[in-house]
């Protein structure tokens, strides 16, 4: 489809009218599908004391008559979706509207088909996207679970280092239970390597804290009862104690 385009007083843009910004097609699998909320989820649940937009599934538009690309996740910092989010414009991850392209975009292996390390490394490579991490749980690309590459200068190199400095995330692998499936999950995590919890592990969590609290007052009440006791054994009214 040849699309059109308008001139705006700064740059020439695609006619988002002319875009195909979703076409309702399911393409996932159940594990990349939880993977993928735990990835969003988390982060969302956590925050990041800053403006940022984190999707899966969502098409990105970066070149006027190149199609969109899909990634399984991305994170863009400093940025956020208008309120009028069903306007056209508004329905993808328009590069030129935003202003950036995203800091980081996650892929997921399910097969060998997806090409994550030859075309789609060379278009996030092209978009200037900072960090292009593959995720192959099943090691479908070889013996690494968890690729990261990093933009320098024009070109992706691979990096050991799971601390994101431009993003001030980290991202780990773990082994537990997400939405009663256990597995090895990609998850992000701060720099000593402390997951981002999810909403319900954070609901846990206080559920725990508020549990030990009150053990804690139990146990209190019950030496201070234990102490008055022995105090009455000697004669000594605790009441009459200041």
């Amino acid at each position: 489809m040849v699309q059109q385009a308008f001139i705006t007083d700064d740059y020439f843009v695609p006619d988002p009218n002319q875009l195909v910004t979703e076409d309702d097609t399911p393409v996932d699998n159940f594990a990349s599908a939880k993977q993928q909320r735990l990835l969003v989820g988390s982060v969302y649940s956590s925050g990041l004391g800053r403006a940022f937009l984190a999707e899966a599934n969502v098409g990105i538009y970066h070149t006027a008559g190149q199609p969109a690309i899909v990634p399984d996740v991305f994170l863009s910092l400093d940025v956020q979706v208008p309120d009028n989010w069903w306007e056209k414009q508004n329905r993808c991850y328009l590069v030129w509207q935003f202003g950036k392209p995203p800091e980081v975009v996650i892929e997921i292996v399910s097969n060998r088909v997806g090409n994550e390390l030859g075309d789609k490394m060379r278009r996030y490579e092209q978009m200037r996207v900072s960090y292009y991490v593959v995720f192959d749980s099943s090691r479908q690309l070889g013996e690494s679970m968890l690729r990261i590459y990093e933009l320098k200068g024009m070109r992706y190199f691979e990096t050991t280092d799971t601390w994101l400095e431009q993003v001030g995330l980290g991202l780990t692998l773990w082994e537990g239970e997400f939405e009663g499936r256990p597995d090895m999950w990609l998850r992000w995590c701060d720099r000593e390597g402390n997951v981002l919890p999810t909403g319900d592990e954070r609901a846990q969590q206080e559920r725990q804290r508020a549990e030990e609290a009150e053990q804690r007052a139990e146990h209190a009440e019950q030496r201070a009862q234990l102490l008055a006791e022995q105090l009455r054994a000697l004669g000594i009214d605790p009441d009459t104690l200041s």
